[in-house]
Parts: C-alpha cells; structure tokens; sequence
C-alpha cells in the first residue's frame, strides 16, 4: 500500500456510506435492475435480472455527500494525479475539473465496491480490490508522502480544516500517528495546531524537504495576510514516505509568534478560499513580490525594530519609487490607508515611524515610549495594502492609485 491515508479515507467512506445505502434500500429506495443475458455454449440463453448499482449509488449521492467521512475521501483522491486514468479504464469520461474528477472518481470506487449488491453489506475483500485497482492507476510509479509542521500562534477552533492541495490544518492530538514531540508544547496542556502535507512522490522529483519549505512559507504568508496576529512556523518538521517511520528535518529559525490567530468555524470557508487565492496570485518577481518577502521577513524578526526597517522598506517599494528624499510616503499611505480628516493625522504617524526608524539605525536611542506598538500599526497598514493588492481591491501600481486620489502634489504636502 504506497497511500495509506488515501487507504484509510476511502475504507472510513465505504464503511459509512454502506450504512447510508442498506438503510435507503431498507427503507423503500428502489435499486434498479437490467435484463442480462447470459449465453452458454451450445445450450440456450439464461437471462437474469442484474442490479443496477451504481446508477442507484449515483441517485444518492445528494445524501452521501453529507456523510461525515465525505470530504476528507474527497479531499485524499483530490491530492491524487491519476484520477483520469483510473475513469477511462471504469469507461468513464473524465469531467475537466478536479473536484469533479475526484467526486466522480469517489463515486465509482463506491460503485465497485458493491457491484451487484442490493444489501449494500461491506466485505473487505471487495473493498481491498477495488481500492488496489483504483491505487495501482492512480499511484502508478509514486508513493505518498507527508510532512507536519508545528504552527504557533494559531487557534483552531474546529478540530481540522482541508485547506486543498494536500494541506490540512488539524489540532496535534486529532492526527493519527502524528509524532509526539510534533503534538505537545514543553510543558504544556493544550495540542499543537498542525500543518499537514500530503502529496505524490515519485523518482526524480525535486527535494521533498524544498517543496515542504515553499509550501509552508506560503501558507505562513497567507495566514499573516489574512489575520492580525502573526504567526510563526516551529523550526523543525517530520516526514515521511509510504507509511514509513517520521525522519526529523530542519525547516530553519524564524521569529517568536505575535498574538493570536484564531480561526473560528464559520471563518474556514473564507479561510481556505483565501488561502487558494495567496497561492494563485503570488507575484514571483517585482516590487509586489519584493514587499511580500520583506513583510514576511520583517514578521520573522525577533527584534520588532528590525522588523519596522523591513516593513517600511516594503512600503517604500511599493509607494515611493522616486526615493526616501522625495517625502511622499507619508502621504501617499495616508491617501490608501485613511479617510480624508484622518489623512493628516496618519501622515503624521508614518512620518514619525520614519524619524524613529532612522534613530534606531544610527544608535541615536529610542524616541518612542511604545515601539513594539508603533511596529505593529506599520505592519498593519502594510498588511491592509497588500492583502487588497492581492484580493484585487487595489491596482498593483500603488503610487499611481495614491496619487490618482489626492494628487502628487497633495501627497507632498501631507
């Protein structure tokens, strides 16, 4: 078995949806039947009432769907490359998308699993065929590898959250064989909250411990993105491969976690989508994709001083091409960040970060009472200005955008 967890999530399916498909048939739910016959050498022809399975698992699908163990069959076939294979040789024509694939694909497993049955009774035999054709298609030449990470900093108040593309966030003590040291804090009584990668391996593909840094560092970027706490990613992460023990693995230091990210039920929808829309939109170069890495960098520093230098260069990337002398970031933040009679006021403010910023490079001392406070309301606007840029609430031509509303000129004076 090289996908153990597709193994599992498919067999927690089966199990519940033969529940589902007795108690309809039970209950009056008519499974349809077709006249087949059979023919015999030199005999006559035996004709039999054969029923119509699948066809009666399809009827029930609106049903199925609510299963418990739905989505997360759904979700393990999703991260599967095969899917299209594995329809053709059913005689099934693969739908373009991949939900849809993997719905339909989910569909005929279950159909193979009762071919024939009109008690929907779950024999393991059956399901270990059907699920050894249908991983013998889609795994071809590849097997199943994981990596967890330890996220600090978030809440998770539903016990775990399919973010697609093989990432899940789950509390550390809902994960099955999760590693141990992955789970509990030192010295602490409340679980982790986890990063689980699930993907495809196969031979020749690129250092699995590069695809888990790029994967995580994005998912890090879209939660300090989405939230106002800032949340870091813990130093080490385990992997492993077709079932195999957890090998420990060095990720690389980042900074403490700041607040809180808590990520209420009724939040996960929007979550994911957001989630799905960091990944798509993510600039690989120019200034957007410049002033993300440094937001990310500037989230990252132990010393929030260092982090305010790394937030207002992001900001001067954006928002003031013509150079620090010019003047105009102050105001052209002001113009995107405020309303016109607080304009003046948080012009002020930037301005005022700058003087400190400057004060703290050259050793001058700190001529701020809160400067913790002070880097916090930067990486706020920051984060506010790029989260609209990379929901398409603002043009990325920022200074064009802040200039468009008050004017070059109005940008200076402020």
């Amino acid at each position: 078995m090289r996908n153990p967890r597709l193994h599992q999530a498919l067999l927690a399916f089966a199990e519940e949806a033969a529940w589902q498909l007795a108690s309809d048939a039970a209950s009056g739910a008519e499974i349809p039947f077709e006249l087949e016959e059979r023919r015999r050498p030199r005999k006559t022809s035996l004709y039999c009432y054969r029923p119509l399975t699948a066809d009666f698992i399809a009827d029930r699908a609106p049903v199925l769907g609510q299963l418990d163990a739905y989505l997360p069959a759904l979700h393990a076939l999703g991260t599967c490359s095969g899917l299209g294979a594995y329809l053709e040789a059913r005689g099934v024509a693969p739908p373009r998308s991949e939900r849809e694939r993997a719905q339909e694909a989910l569909y005929v497993f279950l159909a193979r699993v009762f071919e024939d049955s009109t008690d929907f009774v779950l024999n393991i035999g059956r399901v270990r065929t059907a699920y050894d054709e249908l991983e013998r298609l889609v795994m071809e030449g590849r097997t199943e590898a994981v990596a967890v990470g330890v996220l600090l900093g978030v809440i998770l108040h539903g016990t775990q959250l399919d973010l697609g593309g093989g990432l899940t966030l789950i509390r550390g003590d809902a994960l099955p064989d999760a590693p141990p040291d992955a789970v509990w804090p030192a010295g602490g009584s409340t679980p982790h909250v986890l990063a689980v990668l699930t993907w495809e391996a196969a031979p020749g593909d690129e250092d699995p411990l590069a695809h888990v840094r790029v994967r995580f560092a994005r998912l890090l970027d879209a939660l300090r993105l989405y939230a106002d706490g800032t949340p870091a990613l813990g130093p080490t992460a385990w992997l492993r491969s077709a079932g195999g023990p957890w090998q420990l693995a060095v990720l690389g230091s980042g900074g403490p976690p700041r607040g809180r990210c808590a990520i209420a039920v009724e939040q996960e929808d929007e979550l994911r989508a957001f989630c799905n829309l960091v990944a798509r939109r993510t600039p690989h170069a120019g200034e957007l994709a410049w002033a993300l890495r440094r937001f990310g960098l500037g989230c990252d520093r132990p010393e929030p001083m260092d982090g305010l230098s790394d937030h207002l260069l992001a900001l001067r990337a954006l928002l003031e091409p013509e150079g620090p002398g010019s003047g105009l970031l102050p105001g052209r933040m002001a113009a995107l960040c405020a309303v016109p009679e607080d304009r003046a006021l948080l012009a002020e403010q930037v301005s005022h970060a700058l003087a400190v910023e400057q004060a703290w490079v050259c050793g001058l001392g700190m001529p701020e009472p809160d400067p913790v406070g002070l880097c916090a309301e930067m990486q706020a606007y920051l984060r506010a200005i790029l989260r609209d840029v990379m929901c398409g609430h603002l043009d990325s031509d920022l200074r064009a955008v802040a200039d468009g509303i008050v004017g070059p000129s109005a940008s200076a004076a402020l």
